[in-house]
């Protein structure tokens, strides 16, 4: 069974309650030869002719007369159920994933969540924290946050703000070991190593006029998390290279000191990241303008873009 050309009835309707092919077709946006052959599809399809049509007259047949009530319902029932559709698909509402790496996420994004749901409150958020590389297209995320030197994809990403990132230890440490002058001296130090940074066996160092230098860290703990290494940095147990939005308080109280001045890893950045394709829908519109104003106003951002 064939389903109704409702767009044809509804093209009818619209003829009725203009009383003309060509102010149906002008309210309709289509051509009046559009409007013709919608209303000679109906006619086929019934098997009767719905208008007599004169050169200065246009008026309904019994078969018209019919079918006019209930084709004036279909118009009206599909153009509140279009405004519906517009209404939804404006007004924020819904389920939003995000990812964000892990101690980030606890530390930054977690603690921004209840304004946000408070001001939105038809929207959900669904918060996956990994430090490990989540894949939004396969996993189904609307959004990511990605700290990195981006490599390119078919990702749409949004530079935030600029994350530097220093070799870092507790001052009792370095009084008690010395500070290192080059990063060839760390071959001396205990290393505390984080083991999602992009060459986690190897520490790279940009240093005074373009000067580079590479050295193979080593020490007492190594972790899948940046949190589990701060205890042991505080502690005095080692160095460590660190991004400012986990240490920026702990530099501000003297708890830790940057080593190496003048040599830091390489620049990295906050991004935005969302899977390719538009229209994005209103409640990720929605979140993502709400952390990119949040996020590049914290205070270990740098150069912020957002």
């Amino acid at each position: 069974m064939k389903l109704p050309d409702f767009e044809a009835w509804a093209v009818f309707a619209k003829v009725v309650e203009s009383g003309s092919f060509g102010r149906a077709a002008s309210d309709l946006g289509v051509s009046a030869g559009t409007v013709s052959k919608a209303v000679a599809r109906l006619e086929a399809r019934i098997g009767a002719r719905l208008f007599h049509r004169t050169s200065r007259r246009l008026s309904l047949t019994e078969a018209g007369r019919s079918a006019r009530d209930g084709a004036a319902r279909i118009l009206a029932e599909g153009e509140t159920a279009e405004a519906a559709a517009r209404e939804a698909a404006s007004e924020p509402q819904g389920l939003v994933r995000l990812a964000a790496p892990m101690s980030f996420g606890v530390a930054h994004v977690a603690p921004l969540l209840p304004d946000f749901l408070a001001a939105h409150p038809r929207i959900a958020v669904d918060l996956h924290l990994s430090d490990a590389l989540v894949d939004l297209v396969g996993g189904g995320f609307d959004l990511g946050l990605r700290i990195a030197a981006l490599a390119d994809s078919s990702l749409r990403a949004r530079r935030l703000c600029g994350i530097r990132r220093s070799l870092v230890g507790a001052p009792a440490y370095l009084d008690r070991r010395g500070r290192p002058g080059h990063p060839d001296d760390l071959a001396a130090h205990a290393c505390l190593g984080y083991a999602y940074l992009p060459t986690p066996d190897r520490w790279h160092f940009l240093g005074p006029d373009g000067a580079e230098a590479t050295i193979v860290p080593a020490g007492p703990l190594r972790a899948n998390n940046a949190d589990a290494l701060g205890p042991a940095l505080r502690a005095g147990l080692g160095l460590a290279v660190q991004p400012d939005f986990m240490i920026w308080e702990d530099l501000r109280a003297a708890r830790l000191e940057r080593v190496l001045p003048g040599w830091s890893p390489p620049p990295i950045a906050l991004h935005l990241v969302t899977p390719p394709g538009d229209p994005r829908p209103a409640r990720v519109t929605a979140l993502i303008a709400y952390l990119a104003r949040a996020l590049s106003a914290a205070p270990w951002a740098e150069d912020a873009a957002a």
